[in-house]
């Protein structure tokens, strides 16, 4: 039995060698290091984005508004970025007329970000079109939007 232990430590180490040294020969090859990194060229034309905002805890709505004005803001995307922000479920609150966010969300329209709200979300929330922001747009369903978007080759990201 001890032989058996004494192989199986042999083995093991000699795997423990070859993986570390298997990720060594990679780390090795990588064009730069954490020293010489600022960050991902944006040689792309353009680049599109859709924010999935489906929560109504103000942490996230926040985040989310946050999140696409760094975005926004950020030199190598200036002048290069379609970003849209699509509400439902517990999202939808965000959207309303009267809700806290309508100073924020008006400036991310004036910067060009396309805001859509779930019509789903409002039929099952006994909600009207109407109560929601007259610079929102109506989209059928949020997931619809996100499969179209994530479709046509827009990142999906979920603040």
């Amino acid at each position: 039995m001890s032989n058996i232990k004494n192989k199986m430590r042999k083995l093991a180490f000699i795997f423990l060698v070859i993986i570390t040294a298997t990720s060594c020969k990679v780390k090795s090859n990588l064009p730069f290091n954490n020293n010489n990194f600022n960050g991902a060229k944006a040689n792309l034309a353009g680049y599109s984005a859709i924010y999935q905002l489906d929560t109504n805890d103000p942490k996230i709505i926040n985040k989310a508004i946050r999140n696409i004005n760094n975005a926004l803001n950020d030199p190598r995307l200036v002048g290069k970025l379609n970003i849209e922000l699509v509400a439902f479920s517990g999202g939808t609150e965000a959207m309303l007329k009267g809700s806290d966010y309508e100073t924020q969300l008006r400036d991310l329209a004036k910067k060009g970000v396309i805001l859509a709200q779930c019509h789903n979300s409002l039929v099952e929330k006994g909600l009207k079109e109407s109560s929601v922001y007259d610079f929102v747009s109506i989209v059928p369903s949020g997931n619809g939007e996100l499969i179209i978007r994530a479709s046509q080759g827009w990142v999906i990201i979920k603040p």
